[in-house]
């Protein structure tokens, strides 16, 4: 059965919010060398306010909302392919050309502007999770739970096998100053000296990253978000009481976990054994926990009429709003524009963001009262179905 409107409203808020929320994280690769964030002690305040906001980040937003969109795009999978294959149509070719268009989107985006882009690695994984769509809801998400789990037991396997692995992540979260410095100079310098450090990292993370890591995680969070909205909990079709329990559960138990994953790696002086071996365990099932409990807050939320229509509206162009945030941060912090990149605390940070937040909060209705999608979902459904279509809204339509 198709979702009805109101779903797809629920949806969309979900997408809203999580689209503003990762920017919170991201930006932390946009304004600081990339270590900072897998050991926030190499550069940067930590005391005060700029220690708060870390930790606020840290607590609620870190590795959430990453989860938050996986899950998503999971449910967008499902529900493209049902909608296509009712209508008789080849539901295989559309999902694959769909994420082959998306793919180019993110190495273009991944090695013209910024290394930390996460739409290579969920083109691959939508590409494989594909294939299992139809089965029960329940078999997706043991299946999404089997598959997510492989990422941090890998990771601790390597810790006591793989000393050259542990090496090379010490030398990533612990780099010399020399290094900081060569990165800092790189990023307020311009493109193609920027491009000596971000084509390696984004390489990096397309590989080893992926292999290690985000395949699992990120596959596994498809799946599961497959049979979160077969079942109706994504849609926003289960009881106010059942969302304000998700949302209770989520954060209590999930803030507890990754407090002490925190506390810990503090503890240990970040130190990549034990995070790999311990850590890595706390904060990968935190981070699930918290992200579930969002969800169950915003679509509380949505149930009462809360969410504010513009975030329904980022929500709706979130591909064109995550591509707004690059050119906007890279404008702040790289060296082609303002180069402030190593030169803004984390409060700082956070200031940015809620500037950017207040932009997309105001284009994304004004554009959606004008054309009928954003401008990227506009070329990624000319790819997909390999015709154009309309953008413009006529007098007869009635506004996204």
């Amino acid at each position: 059965m198709a979702p009805s409107a109101s779903r797809i409203v629920a949806l969309d808020a979900l997408r809203g919010a999580g689209i503003l929320g990762i920017l919170a994280v991201h930006i932390q690769l946009f304004a600081m060398p990339v270590a900072a964030r897998a050991n926030p002690t190499v550069y940067g305040d930590l005391r005060g306010a700029d220690g708060a906001a870390w930790l606020a980040t840290y607590a609620l937003a870190d590795g959430k909302f990453i989860a938050i969109f996986a899950m998503l795009f999971g449910a967008g999978i499902a529900m493209q392919a049902a909608r296509n294959e009712a209508a008789g149509v080849p539901a295989a070719l559309r999902h694959y050309r769909r994420m082959a268009a998306l793919l180019l989107i993110g190495i273009l985006h991944a090695y013209l502007l910024w290394y930390g882009d996460m739409l290579v690695m969920f083109a691959l994984c939508g590409a494989q999770v594909f294939l299992y769509r139809a089965l029960l809801p329940a078999r997706l998400m043991i299946a999404g739970v089997v598959m997510f789990s492989v990422a941090p037991f890998l990771i601790s396997a390597l810790a006591w096998t793989a000393p050259d692995v542990v090496a090379q992540a010490v030398a990533l979260s612990h780099p010399s100053r020399e290094e900081l410095a060569r990165e800092v100079a790189a990023y307020r310098g311009g493109w193609l000296l920027q491009q000596a450090h971000r084509a390696p990292t984004a390489w990096a993370f397309e590989t080893s990253h992926f292999v290690l890591r985000s395949v699992w995680q990120i596959g596994g969070l498809m799946l599961l978000g497959m049979g979160l909205f077969r079942l109706g909990v994504l849609s926003g079709d289960r009881s106010s009481r059942w969302y304000a329990a998700l949302a209770a559960g989520g954060f209590g138990a999930g803030i507890p976990l990754v407090l002490w994953g925190a506390h810990r790696s503090f503890a240990h002086g970040w130190d990549s054994r034990d995070y790999m071996l311990v850590g890595v365990h706390l904060d990968y099932w935190g981070n699930l926990l918290v992200g579930l409990g969002w969800i169950g807050a915003i679509l509380l939320l949505h149930r009462g009429g809360l969410v504010p229509s513009a975030v329904v509206a980022v929500g709706r162009t979130a591909l064109s709003n995550y591509l707004l945030a690059t050119v906007l941060c890279t404008t702040v912090f790289y060296g082609h524009g303002l180069g402030l990149f190593g030169s803004v605390e984390r409060v700082g940070q956070l200031a940015v963001v809620a500037i950017i937040w207040v932009i997309q909060l105001v284009v994304s209705p004004w554009w959606l009262g004008r054309f009928a999608m954003g401008p990227v979902e506009w070329l990624l459904r000319w790819a997909t179905l390999g015709r154009r279509v309309p953008i413009r809204l006529t007098a007869a339509e009635p506004a996204a």
